[in-house]
C-alpha cells in the first residue's frame, strides 16, 4: 500500500491582489503565500515532507486559477522517485484555468533514481486568455554520485486539452532511446520549457517568443542540444538535453527572463528558493 497525498490550489484576484487558498490530504501543502513583485502575482511554494515517491505512492494536484489571477508556483527541492517495485509511482498535476488567468508552473526537478517505476502526468484545461508559463525537468539517475539510470522507466505525459499532447516513456533498457543518436545521446537530463495559451497566438506574438528563446540558446554551451520550437497554434515550447541538471536548468531561467517581459511585460523576477 502507498501513501496518497493531494492538494487542491485556488487562485483568485481580489480587489487587485491575487490570493491563493488551498486545502490537502496527506503530507502534501503549500507555504506561505508570498507577493514579492507586488500583489498582482502570489508567489507560493509547493511541499512534500516526505521528499520521495516510491510503489504505490501518488500524488495529486488540482490548481485552479481564477479570471484574472496570476500564480506562480515553485518547490524547494527535486521531486524524488526511488527506486521500487511493484505498482508505479505517481504525481498527477492538473491545472485549470479560467479566462484572462496566468499561471506559472516552475517546480524544480524530477530525480529518477535507477530502478523506479514512475509516472509523471501535467494536464492543462486553458479557458480562452488563460496562459501558463511551465516547466518540466528530468534527470535519470545521479551520474556524480555514480549511480547511473540503469533499470527502471519513467512514464512522460504533457498536455493542453485539444491542443498539444506529448507521452513517452523512457525505459532504462532501451538502449537506441538513451545512447542513440536520435535519442538522449547519451545525455541524462530532459528538460522543456513552454508557454500555452487557451487560445490561438497571434502569429506576432509567437515569432517574437521564439526569437527570444534562440538569441539565448545561440551562444550557450548547449546550444547543440537545445532548441525552439512552435509544435502548435497555442504553443511554444524550448527542449534542451544535457548532461547534468544544472546546466540545463540555467538556460531554462535565461529563456524565462528573456519570455516574461514579452508576455506580461513584467520583470524576471525569481523566486527566493532558486538558489542553483
Amino acid at each position: 500500500m502507498g501513501w496518497h497525498a493531494s492538494l487542491a490550489l485556488d487562485y483568485t484576484r481580489e480587489g487587485g491582489r491575487s490570493v491563493a487558498r488551498f486545502a490537502h490530504e496527506g503530507p502534501l501543502r503549500i507555504l506561505q503565500s508570498l507577493w514579492p513583485e507586488g500583489g498582482e502575482v502570489c508567489h507560493n511554494v509547493l511541499v512534500h515532507p516526505p521528499g520521495g515517491l516510491v510503489a504505490g505512492d501518488t500524488l495529486q494536484v488540482a490548481v485552479r486559477a481564477g479570471e484574472g489571477s496570476h500564480g506562480l508556483v515553485t518547490s524547494p527541492g527535486a521531486a524524488r522517485f526511488y527506486r521500487s517495485e511493484g505498482a508505479p509511482a505517481v504525481q498527477d498535476v492538473h491545472l485549470r484555468m479560467e479566462g484572462g488567468a496566468r499561471l506559472e508552473w516552475l517546480p524544480l526537478e524530477a530525480l529518477y533514481y535507477s530502478g523506479c517505476r514512475a509516472e509523471n502526468r501535467l494536464r492543462m484545461d486553458l479557458a480562452p486568455g488563460a496562459e501558463v508559463l511551465g516547466w518540466d525537468i528530468a534527470a535519470l539517475g545521479l551520474p556524480q554520485a555514480g549511480q547511473p539510470f540503469v533499470r527502471g522507466s519513467v512514464l512522460q505525459h504533457l498536455e493542453l486539452a485539444g491542443a498539444w499532447l506529448e507521452r513517452g516513456r523512457i525505459a532504462a533498457d532501451d538502449a537506441r532511446l538513451m545512447d542513440g543518436p536520435l535519442g538522449l545521446a547519451g545525455h541524462r537530463c530532459l528538460a522543456s520549457l513552454f508557454f500555452a495559451a487557451g487560445s490561438e497566438l497571434p502569429r506576432a506574438r509567437r515569432e517574437a517568443l521564439l526569437d527570444a528563446a534562440r538569441e539565448v540558446i545561440e551562444p550557450h554551451a548547449l546550444a547543440s542540444t537545445a532548441g525552439a520550437t512552435a509544435p502548435g497554434p497555442q504553443v511554444v515550447v524550448v527542449r534542451v538535453l544535457a548532461p547534468l541538471v544544472e546546466p540545463a536548468f540555467q538556460l531554462l531561467k535565461s529563456v524565462r527572463r528573456a519570455w516574461r517581459p514579452l508576455l506580461w511585460n513584467r520583470a524576471p523576477e525569481e523566486p527566493r528558493g532558486w538558489t542553483i
